[in-house]
């Protein structure tokens, strides 16, 4: 009946051992059981579900039966004015140079939702009108790395993070708000290992396919008060067609960003592309919510960091960067600055991992939290997953003149 509260309940994501108190205070995601239907969610449910997405992150539904219909449904909803529009756009990979081509097909009923995952998939329940079979293929770190692992060492079960991001074009689209990732099959008793082969020693114990997810709000606690202050005064400038001109780059071994070897398309070799399209945004993005702030960047596409002075009144100290404003261009030191902020919170004790068994919904939060796939398969493995997300009818909101005057 309209009016009722609606019967949710929540309890914790499972941490796994190891996983630092900050993320359990910062109570990082949510599991949600009692939705009547998942396809049907009335508005006290939303209501309810929206509030839980921004201060989680993460939000996971079990075992529910979710159409293509539903998920495009439950994800415009948390964004009602923007077009419905998949957030790469209907074309989505220009000229087909962009290095999203190979992963994703749109189903034909509802484009915005997108098949993704690995091997042959000739079950038209998850193909919803491709042609079967369809023929997907996992990311492999091998393709889009610097370096790979031996042989040897991916049949002990050794496997890196793929590629740390947000689901944004960062180009000519502002960046989906939510993504609902809903997984149809998969393996579920494979177990890697991701070794992060940066010299730390780092290593995370996680599922095969198991999407690895970190908190942009704790990205931004762990900084020390002179990346903080850093952090609330840089807005950073993402290149035109990011996907198309990293395309000739290659990954940092953590899939942290990218090697700065000069691999970069050039401009005058990129598809059309115009300087109003362009996308510069805020390192940090505040909660709609909360009001936390999030550190918020894609670092594989960034290509330059604008930062602004000490606001009136900041004193400089001996510690303060840049306490004058300064525009970094060279693309090296804007890769190691930004990676020596976010390398922190993708150590093993700040990752949660989901575990997907089949028909698992996770929602999470796009604008506060940074993914990446894992794992790498065999061609006749399957995993079969409904992705969507939507670019947003607006643009992250960075910090206030108060934040700036706290962290500054």
């Amino acid at each position: 009946m309209p009016g009722l509260k609606p019967q949710l309940t929540t309890r914790p994501i499972p941490y796994a051992e190891g996983t630092s108190p900050a993320l359990k205070e910062a109570e990082f995601g949510v599991i949600v059981d009692g939705v009547a239907d998942i396809n049907n969610i009335t508005a006290s449910e939303f209501v309810e579900i929206e509030r839980l997405l921004y201060t989680h992150g993460l939000v996971l539904f079990p075992g529910v039966k979710l159409t293509p219909k539903g998920q495009y449904e439950l994800t415009q909803a948390f964004d009602p004015l923007a077009l419905g529009e998949y957030g790469h756009g209907s074309v989505g990979r220009p000229e087909a140079k962009s290095i999203l081509h190979p992963d994703l097909r749109n189903i034909p009923s509802n484009p915005a939702v997108q098949l993704i995952g690995n091997g042959p998939i000739d079950d038209s329940e998850i193909t919803q009108g491709l042609r079967i079979p369809c023929v997907l293929k996992h990311p492999s770190h091998e393709t889009f790395h610097k370096t790979a692992l031996s042989e040897e060492d991916s049949k002990k079960g050794i496997t890196r993070f793929y590629r740390w991001h947000i689901d944004a074009s960062l180009y000519a689209r502002e960046p989906p708000r939510v993504t609902t990732l809903y997984g149809l099959k998969m393996p579920t008793e494979t177990r890697q290992t991701v070794r992060y082969d940066d010299g730390t020693g780092d290593e995370l114990a996680v599922p095969l396919g198991g999407t690895a997810f970190v908190s942009g709000r704790i990205m931004f606690d762990l900084l020390p008060a002179r990346l903080k202050s850093l952090a609330v005064r840089t807005k950073v400038q993402y290149a035109p067609h990011p996907y198309v001109w990293m395309g000739s780059a290659k990954s940092r071994s953590t899939g942290l960003g990218m090697e700065s070897d000069g691999t970069e398309m050039s401009r005058d070799d990129l598809p059309p592309w115009s300087e109003d399209n362009i996308k510069i945004y805020p390192m940090l993005w505040k909660n709609p919510v909360t009001g936390n702030l999030h550190f918020q960047v894609h670092p594989s596409g960034v290509e330059s960091m604008i930062i602004d002075p000490l606001p009136a009144g900041g004193e400089a100290t001996a510690d303060t960067l840049y306490p004058s404003g300064a525009h970094l261009t060279d693309l090296k030191e804007v890769r190691d600055l930004l990676y020596s902020m976010q390398r922190p919170a993708i150590s093993p004790q700040y990752v949660y991992t989901h575990s997907w068994s089949p028909n698992d919904l996770a929602l999470f939060h796009n604008r506060g939290t940074l993914h990446t796939i894992t794992g790498a398969f065999q061609p006749h493995e399957q995993r079969a997953f409904w992705q969507c997300n939507i670019a947003a009818s607006d643009a992250p909101v960075g910090p206030n003149e108060e934040d700036v005057k706290t962290w500054a």
